[in-house]
């Protein structure tokens, strides 16, 4: 009788990664352009003053602007927004000197190559900012799917997001336990927390790693340069 091949392994953890300041920097082409967008689109810069861009989501950065500027956040407004953010981005992408930051292809590359583990993106970009980010810098490909500012103003709604893309794609459930939250700011490391998730801090953003270890994140890192140390804390074999 023929032996039955075994059954493929389902994948055990899904890794949802930040993108500015976690895996790339890019080199203030981002904030640039979205300041660029909201000078020409409200004629001003003054609806910027005192908001944070670090750990946002474009679509709540758009939803205060407007308010600041007077104008009503309506869809088509922010729309509006986002479409003269992305076509600046498109261009100013190429015109900065942004880099990936320390490790992060080997990184990738190693938890790509395993059965058992998923990559996806939980961040403040608007999908086609984040694709336009990621391509450039050539790590778009890494990342089966993501939850992004399209679906909601609130990161702390973007985990039950991407957790329930994850079981679109393979076909089960990945408890909280099984689903680590990568990113260099304390909003990452909450956002993770609101759903129960293990939360990864890095300190290659804006925030030192006092000010992170300070939200109680599950692991911390200086950076993920050191691969092997990374992955045999947050990625054991067994």
């Amino acid at each position: 009788m023929p032996v039955k091949p075994a059954a493929p392994p389902y994948p055990k953890r899904l890794y949802l990664f930040d993108i500015d300041g976690t895996l790339i920097t890019s080199g203030g082409a981002g904030e640039t352009s979205y300041r660029e967008a909201v000078a020409e689109v409200c004629g001003s810069l003054a609806p910027l003053e005192g908001l944070n861009f670090a750990g946002n989501t474009d679509t709540g950065l758009a939803r205060s602007i407007l308010s600041a500027a007077g104008k009503d956040p309506t869809g088509e407004a922010i729309v509006a927004l986002h479409d003269t953010y992305l076509r600046i981005l498109a261009d100013r992408i190429h015109r900065h000197q942004g880099k990936l930051l320390p490790g992060i292809i080997l990184l990738l590359d190693r938890l790509k190559e395993r059965s058992d583990c998923v990559l996806a993106l939980l961040t403040g970009n608007l999908a086609a900012g984040a694709e336009v980010k990621l391509t450039h810098y050539g790590v778009w490909h890494y990342f089966e799917f993501g939850a992004y500012a399209d679906d909601h103003h609130e990161r702390n709604q973007l985990g039950p997001i991407a957790a329930a893309r994850a079981f679109e794609e393979h076909g089960r459930e990945f408890t909280p336990d099984q689903i680590y939250v990568i990113g260099d700011t304390p909003r990452d490391i909450e956002c993770g927390k609101a759903f129960g998730a293990i939360t990864v801090a890095v300190a290659t953003g804006k925030y030192s790693r006092e000010e992170l270890s300070s939200h109680s994140p599950d692991f911390l890192f200086d950076d993920l340069s050191d691969v092997d140390a990374v992955l045999k804390a947050i990625a054991p074999e067994h």
